[in-house]
């Protein structure tokens, strides 16, 4: 080669090796290359080297970040996007995966902010941009509450820079879960999964050892763990029937993905891809064998996976993003027909799906669904669901709660003692995008709170009557803690509130055209999953009656009962919450006896109830007291009509109408 014309400088560099230009050129092309075949893990020290050689451009700083996203590298996700952000011409759908990164370091405020930018660059996506913002806003409050678990690590489940996650029960007493920690076979090392830089997937069993602790986590056999991924395995109640995970490597098509966990987005630049498959195993004789695909697996157009096969047997769970798919990819099950073959997958349908990700399913022995999700409100990454119902009819899906979801990606829950403890599957605490297996122990039992807003007046038949009173506001309280949430009631007067068991809960409503409304609620710590509570507002109009629910009096007397006591105190309430209403307590008795005595009777009973008002700190001057004796009868119990003792204490009643507002 001659050199002639060409500066010392130059020719020198060619000489002993490429110029800083050539030398950073091809740490790029290589970078690149690694990226395009998703190898993550090994394109981003190339992409090191090579910005170390010359400053990098957009499309190179694009790459860096979503390598890191991909990879799950939270932090140094954060630091990239924000580089891409502030560069000219950047696409604006980065402001979205830079408010993911902050979201899911834990930094509400200032992703809040780049959703908010984001919705305003892409309108199109401007309700979900709205709905995250609401989301950070709702993590914030799920931190400050007390937490619902105590949440640890399981050392000897886990192994230090590998992830370990996607646990199951196996067997009577043990656990198969998913590692890339890796086997040696034949003396020779695994082999290295470039999209991680970790090796590939495989099954691994623990027996329970106690106290929390498990055994020495051991291989399955080779019959199922083959050379490439294999993972989130399921097995039936009695361990004779394995259901797992594998991935299939086929001609890249549009839609496709390579990630065998997560369902990541196809590069338009690869070739080949994986797809997922579920595959079973029977146990024979001590060895697994019989290894069979599953009837609906169809890698030439999309993915099966993450199978979690019902307590029962009877119905297999799984994920998929096959065409009828609501979102990215959805739960489907299978119900077990008679000869024993699966069913034609139906979708779990939109009270489980959205347009996000939703993925690693499970069923406790109670026979409710837990699930993770990306589309449903979260704290971030991805968290735990659960869900009331069965199949075809799943209800009430309520986020589990911190500390059980994080600002990390939470997911593959499972319960050793259905509603109390278990395990679950976290990278909370990772620093290279791993996985840990974490055991928990419910403290504070999540529930819902199905609120029905009534609207209580007296209809044209002078009867007290009680009907749905749909979009009212209602500002929900716990107590001890500053905090609160506000909810609307929807079209049917219904709405959902996630609370605590054990807590004690306030609610203060308003709506035009009736009295403020104040009551609370003690969620027992025995309560069932959901708790059914009823806000009832007063009509604001005067002269009009309304009967108080369970102020009745023992025959002749005018004590105050302790149930009385128990419903004055809300009209207490009411009172002190509308401070300009005026009201009339009247007391009625039942037919028996003289008018004259009836109306004695009346009157002391309706005093009682002022006097028990006043005692309560409500002003004498805002309280009549009248008695209307055995006038205004509700029933037919007249004089000397035989009526059993319920239908005469149903007219010894009380009542209070709205003298002046």
């Amino acid at each position: 080669m001659k050199f002639k014309n060409i500066p010392f400088y130059i020719a020198a560099a060619a000489v002993l090796g490429f110029s800083p230009v050539a030398q950073g050129q091809s740490s790029l092309r290589k970078a690149d290359k690694h990226y395009d075949n998703y190898e993550f893990a090994l394109a981003l020290p190339a992409y090191k080297e090579a910005i170390q050689k010359r400053k990098p451009e957009l499309p190179t700083v694009e790459r860096i970040a979503t390598a890191y996203r991909l990879t799950r590298q939270n932090k140094e996700a954060e630091v990239w996007y924000a580089k891409v952000v502030a560069m000219p011409s950047r696409p604006p759908m980065n402001l979205y995966y830079y408010a993911e990164a902050l979201r899911s370091n834990g930094k509400y405020v200032e992703a809040k902010e780049q959703y908010m930018q984001w919705g305003e660059e892409m309108p199109e996506y401007a309700e979900r941009a709205q709905q995250l913002m609401r989301a950070t806003d709702q993590s914030l409050r799920l931190m400050k509450m007390p937490a619902v678990a105590e949440v640890t690590p399981v050392a000897t489940l886990n192994k230090n820079g590998a992830s370990d996650f996607s646990p199951m029960q196996y067997g009577s007493n043990g656990i198969v879960f998913t590692s890339d920690r890796g086997v040696q076979k034949d003396g020779k090392n695994p082999k290295v999964y470039g999209w991680t830089g970790r090796p590939y997937l495989q099954l691994f069993v623990a027996q329970d050892a106690g106290e929390g602790n498990y055994g020495k986590p051991e291989p399955l056999q080779e019959v199922i763990n083959a050379d490439y991924h294999n993972a989130t395995a399921s097995a039936a109640k009695d361990g004779s029937k394995l259901y797992f995970t594998r991935t299939k490597m086929v001609p890249a098509l549009d839609n496709a993905n390579a990630d065998p966990t997560s369902w990541a987005e196809k590069n338009e630049n690869q070739n080949l891809i994986n797809r997922l498959e579920i595959y079973s195993a029977e146990k024979q004789g001590g060895s697994w064998g019989n290894i069979q695909a599953f009837d609906y697996n169809k890698v030439e157009e999309y993915s099966v996976g993450h199978p979690a096969v019902s307590p029962d047997g009877q119905v297999l769970y799984f994920v998929s993003d096959m065409p009828g798919s609501l979102g990215d990819t959805d739960i489907y099950y299978s119900k077990r027909k008679a000869d024993g073959t699966w069913g034609e997958p139906v979708n779990a349908g939109a009270v489980i799906n959205t347009s996000g990700r939703e993925s690693f399913p499970y069923v406790d022995a109670d026979g409710k669904l837990y699930f993770a999700s990306e589309g449903h409100v979260g704290m971030g990454g991805m968290d735990i669901f659960s869900a009331e119902g069965e199949p075809g009819s799943w209800r009430a899906v309520k986020n589990l709660g911190y500390p059980i979801n994080t600002p990390q990606n939470d997911y593959g829950i499972m319960f050793t003692e259905p509603g109390v403890r278990g395990l679950l599957s976290s990278n909370r605490d990772s620093q290279n995008g791993t996985e840990d297996i974490y055991a928990f122990k419910i403290l504070q039992k999540p529930v819902v709170l199905a609120i029905t807003t009534l609207g209580r007046f007296q209809n044209n038949k002078k009867k007290t009557v009680q009907e749905p009173l749909p979009n009212t506001r209602i500002m929900m309280s716990q107590k001890n803690s500053k905090d609160s949430t506000v909810v609307i009631t929807d079209e049917k007067a219904q709405s959902f509130a996630d609370a605590r068991a054990g807590n004690t809960y306030t609610f203060k409503g308003s709506k035009i055209g009736f009295l403020k409304m104040e009551s609370g609620i003690e969620v027992p710590a025995t309560a069932s999953d959901t708790v059914q509570v009823a806000l009832v507002f007063d009509k604001n109009e005067v002269e009009k009656a309304i009967v108080l629910e369970n102020i009745y009096y023992d025959l002749d007397k005018a004590d105050i009962r302790p149930d009385a006591a128990k419903e004055l105190n809300k009209i207490v309430t009411l009172l002190k919450n509308n401070p300009t209403v005026e009201i009339e307590m009247g007391a009625h008795t039942d037919s028996r006896e003289s008018h004259l005595y009836n109306q004695q009777l009346s009157e002391r009973r309706a005093q009682a109830a002022v006097d028990y008002l006043v005692s309560m700190g409500i002003e004498r001057r805002r309280l009549t007291a009248k008695g209307y004796g055995k006038t205004r009868l509700v029933n037919k119990c007249a004089e000397g009509v035989q009526c059993p003792e319920e239908e005469h204490q149903k007219n010894r009643r009380t009542e209070f109408i709205i003298k002046k507002n």
